[in-house]
């Protein structure tokens, strides 16, 4: 009569707790909820984009207002302005650094060891990006109201102008993502901003289209950001237009490129992991 019999080590291996899967959509929220508790440790990340767009925006007006209203009839131009503030206040406000962080710390190479889905980590910053920018927009958005900017498309229009700005910050974060993981260098992350400033300044930022100059209108009809800027002021002065289609388009193709090459970086990373 043969008889089975089990070693405690035996009995310990058969109980052992495995990591499991969790699923996608409950690792993007892991990892967003973590980025978003780690945003207030790190205000200096998003409160000087902020005070840096509601200082240009009070000066642009102050500068610019009654010259530009006194040259064309009927212009707003507190809500001209607005969507430059908007752009400049959300755009590389990203957790990209946090991100490097955590490939210097090895926390990034510890995850990889888990189940976790690996997109669902750069996802989950992304995620959190949205949220913290679509944050950000709104004290702009009611700094305009409140310096007498109207709004023509009404509360949906301000949902919509939101929802323009967060995605906008998304589609350039991108570039963040990508540069953190190819190179975990916090550095070169910081200095991904910069690339911004061109495109901001070589377009309608200050002024409306047919006012600017030969070279420069050229410039600003290739620059994506010159239609979402067009999209977003069209939601304050015009209404509901073809505008706020290019304007999303815009950032789509812009998304798609930068989203891509992140993607591409993660790929990588995982790989040298």
């Amino acid at each position: 009569m043969n008889s089975t019999v089990t070693t405690p080590a035996a009995q310990l291996r058969s109980s052992a707790v495995r990591a499991r899967p969790t699923g996608f959509a409950h690792d993007v929220l892991t990892i967003a909820g973590r980025s978003l508790r780690a945003v207030p440790r790190d205000l200096e990340a998003v409160i000087p984009p902020v005070l840096i767009a509601v200082f240009f925006f009070v000066v642009n007006i102050a500068t610019l207002e009654r010259l530009t209203e006194s040259t064309i009839g009927g212009f707003d131009y507190t809500a001209f302005q607005m969507p430059t503030a908007v752009l400049l206040g959300v755009t590389g406000v990203s957790r990209a650094p946090a991100l490097v962080l955590d490939v210097q710390n090895g926390y990034f190479d510890r995850l990889l060891m888990t189940p976790m889905k690996r997109t669902a980590i750069l996802l989950g910053h992304l995620v959190a990006d949205v949220a913290v920018a679509a944050c950000l927009t709104i004290p702009i958005l009611a700094l305009g109201l409140a310096l007498g900017s109207g709004f023509e498309t009404g509360l949906a229009g301000l949902v919509v102008f939101v929802i323009g700005a967060a995605s906008w910050s998304l589609a350039f974060a991108g570039f963040g993502y990508a540069v953190a993981l190819k190179t975990g260098n916090p550095a070169a992350v910081q200095s991904m901003f910069l690339l911004f400033f061109p495109f901001l300044f070589l377009t309608t930022s200050y002024v409306p289209r047919e006012q600017l100059s030969g070279w420069l209108d050229v410039a600003a009809t290739f620059n994506p950001v010159t239609y979402i800027l067009d999209g977003m002021r069209s939601l304050a002065t015009d209404g509901w237009s073809i505008d706020v289609l290019w304007a999303f388009t815009a950032i789509a193709l812009v998304g798609a490129a930068s989203i891509s090459m992140c993607l591409a970086a993660l790929r990588g990373r995982v790989k040298a992991g």
